[in-house]
């Protein structure tokens, strides 16, 4: 029988996830000899024996590779034969730089049977983990992914632990946050001045919960604020302390029947929520459950999530039917991580702290997906999914794209993959900066990129922007913002060529010095033209008027009747004092502090103040989610007039028809639901309008649909059903979010292209 020898070059996320052993096994279950060992490109391995076992050996491994494994290279080259013996697994080596990292992960089926089985060593043990599950990201200090290169190095194992940890055999070979109560890391329960409390922590930390007491619960990549769910009390002053009027909260339970009882889900959502990178996944709210109502006010939906510790498990399961699990930070802060800044900055949010010693080595927030037209679409791309590679056109260029100011993430490049980062955050303040200094830093060590090109936003004042300017010794490229939407969207689906983009968003930096936001580019990587826009307002008072719907809808309402608004019998004129009508009246005539702007997100602002649903909003976005809800409640297909016309080669979508006849609409006391849901459609009917002129004009079929309003369903339905129906290719976001948090990946790519080699 003919003997074979072959080397296989793997590469992907397969260190930390039980590649190894799995090669041990599967090599002595077709009787090879060889080895097989980690480098920091990957791994690697030599396997020898019958030819037709060496095939065999081959073809099983992508099929039957652990669940967390991710392949995206197999190179295989056959070599001479050597008489070897056995199959070893080897130390890491030192060859290559291209290491791919596992993102954290639930628990597994197999620890979780273990944490309840009263008979085992790791009963309730709030460590518990193997090759299959746990903590990856958050724990990795270096490559390749060794027990010394993690935070797990400061807990020496156990003989028991140890014989596991080297046992190929073993379900816990070579994982290495591996431990047990013997020599592995410890709750403790701290009151809010940082005082141990004696008992069993776990167990007073539930009574203390049962009673309505809040508390910062340390997971795997930074602190919760936890409280009862049901518990309207609890809830109340959670968002008393935290500030935090009408944001939703995010729940967890411990199971898909707990979640049944208050929310309604799909297979996919359903699929969403128990894989293991456990998001949370916004559900729509079934009647009559008995969440508490000030867990998401005003707002059809929950956003949900399943444990993914065994801590989360242990005090959930017979305990709560949902807790609260909103991050632990500051407004407008990262996600606290340390335990002496949970501390300070926890101090007068939380009762009592529930910590664990084991270090998190790099803070990431949960992950937010809704589920449109029966696929998952990112709101915010973190823990369970970072830092696996997002797959690119190819560039030539190593890449630092450091992203906008809201949602801030940045994006790291090699060869056709792009790493996207975990949420950072809005990068509005010094400590947000240092998140994104530290995550920097973390990224490029980890996975062995040193950039050769620096992108960032176009506005001076971004911090991000500051951040990437004060780097030495890299050439740098600004990238206007719609233009790096417009890219990310192209990217994630690896369209060449020129597209027509329809970016939607709230802000970006236009060249002309304007506000954009509701925009058709036309173009690609190279570059993008101008197209079409809607008709430009000015935006009174700046950023208050983010703040303020109501200013907006003066605005509007302004550019349709001048003077005579006040005179219109609206809710969102009435509260409107005699001195700030005329202050507004001169704001708006003479363009004081009153920029202007084209932005998509501010008419939807507009229109939900108009129409007496929202004048200040509490968080980012509130009128339009809560306008797309009341919108949702009602079928209608009727459409409001607008005016789309040609100015110098661009097309212009003026929506002051629209508003006239809200306004008389409004007078006649029709539903504002039927109002809201018209409004929608007649986005949506401009918007395939003017893709068609475009078309017209230089034959284009792709489309591609970007910015942070297509995180609304019911507008990127609308929208997309009316372009395949005029027989266009329509593309959107699946890989990263459609909003600024997917910048970062635009920017890389327009930067790598632009920086040819030589």
């Amino acid at each position: 029988m003919p003997i074979k020898r072959i080397r296989i070059d793997i590469e992907g996320i397969v260190q930390g996830v039980g590649f190894r052993p799995f090669i041990y096994r599967l090599a002595n279950s077709h009787n090879l000899a060889g080895w097989v060992m980690n480098t920091p490109s990957g791994v690697v391995m030599e396997v020898e024996g019958a030819a037709k076992d060496v095939e065999l050996f081959r073809c099983a491994i992508p099929e039957h590779a652990p669940p967390l494994a991710l392949i995206s290279s197999l190179l295989i080259k056959e070599i001479t034969p050597c008489a070897e013996s056995g199959f070893v697994i080897k130390e890491s080596g030192g060859l290559g730089n291209e290491v791919q990292i596992a993102p954290d992960c639930d628990v597994c089926s197999d620890c979780l049977a273990e944490l309840f089985d009263p008979s085992d060593r790791r009963y309730r043990y709030p460590f518990i983990n193997c090759t299959n599950c746990g903590p990856r990201y958050t724990i990795i200090k270096g490559v390749p992914y060794d027990r010394g290169a993690t935070t797990m190095s400061a807990f020496p194992m156990c003989g028991t632990c140890r014989n596991e940890y080297h046992d190929p055999n073993h379900r816990r070979f070579h994982a290495q946050p591996n431990a047990c109560p013997v020599c592995g890391p410890v709750l403790t329960l701290l009151d809010g001045y940082g005082k141990k409390l004696a008992g069993t922590p776990l167990d007073t930390a539930i009574s203390l919960l049962k009673e309505g007491r809040i508390l910062a619960v340390k997971g795997l990549g930074g602190y919760h604020l936890a409280v009862d769910a049901a518990n309207d009390e609890a809830v109340r002053e959670l968002r008393r302390r935290k500030k935090r009027d009408e944001k939703p909260f995010a729940v967890m339970s411990p199971d898909l029947a707990a979640v049944a009882g208050y929310a309604v889900f799909d297979e996919m959502e359903k699929k969403l929520l128990s894989g293991v990178e456990r998001p949370i996944v916004l559900l729509s709210k079934r009647e009559g459950n008995r969440i508490s109502p000030l867990v998401a006010p005003n707002n059809g939906y929950f956003g949900v999530m399943l444990p993914y510790t065994p801590l989360h498990h242990l005090l959930l399961r017979d305990n709560f039917n949902a807790l609260v699990m909103t991050s632990g930070n500051l407004s407008n802060e990262p996600i606290s991580y340390t335990d002496g800044e949970a501390l300070e900055r926890l101090g007068e949010l939380a009762d009592f702290f529930l910590i664990h010693n084991r270090e998190i080595h790099t803070r990431t927030d949960d992950s937010i997906i809704r589920v449109f037209q029966g696929n998952p679409l990112f709101l915010r791309r973190s823990r369970g999914y970072v830092p696996r590679a997002i797959s690119l056109p190819p560039i030539s260029k190593n890449v630092l794209a450091v992203g906008a100011e809201l949602k801030g993430t940045i994006c790291l490049t090699k060869g056709n993959r792009a790493f996207l980062s975990q949420h950072i955050g809005d990068l509005q303040n010094a400590a947000t900066l240092r998140s994104l200094e530290d995550t920097v830093c973390h990224l490029e060590q980890v996975l062995k990129i040193e950039p050769e090109v620096v992108a960032y936003d176009l506005h001076p004042d971004y911090l991000s922007t500051g951040f990437a300017l004060d780097l030495k010794g890299v050439p740098k490229i600004g990238v206007q913002h719609h233009h790096a939407h417009m890219a990310s969207c192209m990217a994630e689906n690896r369209l060449e060529g020129e597209v027509i983009g329809v970016i939607f968003d709230g802000t970006g930096y236009g060249p002309d010095g304007t506000i954009w936001g509701g925009e058709f580019l036309v173009g690609g990587y190279a570059g993008a033209a101008r197209k079409g826009h809607f008709r430009t307002l000015p935006l009174p008072g700046g950023d208050a008027a983010v703040r303020e719907p109501y200013r907006m809808a003066l605005s509007y309402l302004h550019s349709v009747f001048g003077a005579a608004l006040f005179d219109l019998p609206l809710a969102c004129i009435a509260h409107v004092t005699a001195d700030q009508r005329k202050l507004f009246l001169k704001m708006l005539e003479r363009g004081i502090n009153s920029p202007l702007t084209s932005s998509c997100g501010r008419l939807f602002d507009a229109i939900a103040a108009l129409i007496g649903l929202r004048t200040k909003v509490s968080y980012e976005g509130q009128a339009a989610i809560e306008l797309e809800a009341l919108a949702e409640s009602v079928c209608c297909d009727d459409v409001y007039p607008c005016h789309i016309t040609a100015s110098e080669g661009k097309y212009l979508i003026d929506f002051s028809p629209m508003i006239r006849v809200m306004v008389e609409e409004m007078a006649s006391e029709k539903p504002i639901a039927e109002i809201a849901r018209c409004f929608h459609n007649t986005v949506a009917v401009a918007t395939a309008e003017i893709c068609g002129l475009i078309r017209g004009e230089n034959g284009m079929d792709r489309v591609v649909l970007t910015g942070g309003v297509y995180q609304n369903k019911l507008l990127t339905e609308g929208v997309m059903d009316l372009l395949k129906k005029n027989g266009f290719q329509v593309f959107i976001h699946r890989l990263a979010p459609p909003n600024d948090a997917g910048i970062a990946l635009g920017q890389a790519i327009i930067a790598g292209r632009s920086f040819p080699c030589v």
